[in-house]
């Protein structure tokens, strides 16, 4: 039993002994915890396919599927002049919002409180965002206008609407209207370019384009990695393993044997066998989130030839087959499994994780592979992080002896503009939509559901590999603000507004800090950044 970081009892002679930073493992290999799991309870390992087990190499795929979408768009009558965009994996991040009215992108922590907003590639400051959003809020129930994009698939989606609105924005041709674009006597707004590009993208998927490009260069497309097969035979060993995957069983087929396939060199040693020997039960089509709740009827795949069988399947698991359809459910009753004995591995926060969360109770996983990037950032990035927290305790120190009483007002004005500063120098290090995870102090909208519904993340679920199967992982506490500005032993009557923020308290700088017992990871921590959002150049 340990925590993240503890390699064994070999490791750690004795409770608050030793270096707590000596215990750690490499950050690209740690798995971060946001509700304790003990491994060894856990009977079931659930995986999703794509960006899961199969990991897309960005920013090739994503430039090929951006390339399709603009042959769509203009197949159907956008003009030709779109196609001169290219793919910058520097501009988007998962998690933006769209606002189907205005064409905004924008991006929102989770009360719907505006981070960052971009009409196009340009982004908007101060009273131009006032203008569209006038509490620099929205209100995130409204589905018909707002539209979360939070997949890895989506990042092309997220590209392609700023790149659209670039265009139409810029063109002669077209008078700029608040809700679209006129031309003559037709009006295109936000919102039906909105469909065009969803419509769009169903096709590249639906229509079969994207999966075959992706075949005929798997090298080019598909990231190969001999620990995968090893690992799977590892979890087979200690419990049972299922695939469930939206994909059909032709291209799981293609891409699964593409992943196994080792026989020009094994480094990992290990015996070459069919893919299908690592899985107790393989799922395709299963349309989750619909996976989660209804389902749909079960039926079995003819391997031989990827054709459904006739009729619903209702007998016993059968070794190596592969089934169609079916349900959560049906998962745990086929593998004689329930809900917190699974723990399901998935790239989709809403499709994999929220719903097999809330409505199953399994145990889940989210595969983050930005959070190489992130961790990267964090840990290289520490002279930011410090020199926002010496603007921090600055403030604190102007407002110490401070009373209602006080007539004096601090002028404070020239510190926020260096904390908005510092604040933008540090998203962009990210990209130029910032941080996955944070806009200065502030959470993004897709932190907080990781926080909420993820047990465990990293960026890759390989990193089991480099745990034992006997693991407790603890997660760090969850302070409150009292909690985390108030020390233990005596009463601290020191302003809790403008104490240092709880981790610097806690630890030296960011890049120190990681999901364990008594430790804070990377999205659960803050610092006094003003609450408008960062300038943007």
């Amino acid at each position: 039993m340990g925590s993240e970081g503890e390699r064994g009892p070999a490791a750690a002679p004795g409770p608050g002994h030793g270096d707590p930073r000596a215990l750690r493992r490499d950050c690209q290999h740690r798995i971060f915890v946001n509700r304790s799991l003990a491994l060894e309870k856990i009977k079931c390992f659930g995986f999703d396919m794509d960006y899961t087990l199969a990991m897309y190499k960005s920013p090739d795929y994503e430039e090929l599927a951006f390339a399709l979408l603009l042959e769509h768009l203009v197949s159907i009558g956008y003009p030709h002049e779109i196609l001169a965009y290219k793919y910058d994996p520097t501009f988007p991040t998962r998690g933006l919002v769209f606002d189907a009215l205005y064409g905004n992108l924008l991006k929102v922590d989770s009360h719907g409180n505006l981070l960052v907003c971009a009409h196009g590639f340009r982004f908007l400051r101060g009273a131009e965002i006032l203008h569209y959003y006038p509490n620099k809020f929205i209100q995130r129930d409204d589905m018909k206008r707002f539209h979360i994009l939070n997949t890895l698939f989506n990042l092309t989606e997220a590209h392609l609407y700023a790149c659209l609105v670039d265009f139409f924005t810029n063109c002669s041709r077209y008078i700029n209207c608040d809700t679209g674009y006129k031309h003559g006597n037709l009006f295109m707004s936000f919102r039906s370019m909105f469909q065009d590009v969803r419509e769009a993208m169903d096709h590249i998927h639906l229509s079969g384009c994207l999966k075959k490009k992706t075949l005929e260069n798997l090298e080019k497309y598909v990231v190969k990695d001999p620990r995968v097969p090893l690992l799977l035979s590892r979890m087979k060993e200690v419990g049972k393993v299922f695939l469930a995957t939206n994909s059909d069983y032709n291209y799981t087929d293609a891409i699964m044997s593409y992943l196994f396939d080792f026989s020009d060199g094994n480094e990992a040693k290990t015996p070459q066998s069919p893919w299908r020997s690592y899985f107790d039960l393989i799922v395709v089509d299963t349309r989750k989130p619909l996976f989660f709740a209804e389902g749909t009827v079960l039926r079995q795949v003819n391997t031989d030839t990827g054709k459904l069988r006739i009729g619903t399947y209702t007998g016993p698991l059968q070794h190596c087959a592969v089934y169609s359809g079916g349900s959560s459910d049906v998962v745990c009753d086929l593998l004689g499994v329930k809900g917190k004995d699974i723990l399901y591995m998935g790239d989709h926060i809403f499709g994999d994780i929220l719903k097999s969360k809330k409505r199953q109770g399994w145990r889940t996983f989210l595969v983050v592979p930005e959070l190489a990037r992130e961790l990267q950032v964090w840990t290289e990035k520490s002279e930011l992080f410090e020199e926002l927290r010496s603007l921090d305790l600055f403030l604190a120190e102007l407002y110490q002896h401070l009373d209602s009483g006080s007539s004096e007002r601090p002028d404070i004005s020239s510190i926020k503009r260096r904390i908005q500063k510092v604040t933008h120098e540090m998203d962009m290090c990210y990209g130029k939509m910032g941080s996955l995870f944070r806009c200065g102090s502030r959470q993004t909208l897709f932190a907080n559901q990781l926080m909420r519904y993820a047990d465990l993340y990293a960026a890759s679920f390989i990193n089991f590999l480099y745990y034992p199967f006997s693991y407790l992982f603890r997660a760090p506490p969850v302070l409150m603000a009292h909690e985390s500005t108030v020390e233990h032993g005596r009463l601290d009557t020191g302003e809790a507004g403008t104490a240092p923020a709880p981790w610097l308290a806690w630890h030296g700088h960011p890049g120190q800090q990681v999901g364990s017992r008594g430790q804070k990871h990377p999205v659960a921590v803050g610092m006094g950044a003003p609450a408008s959002a960062p300038q943007r150049r």
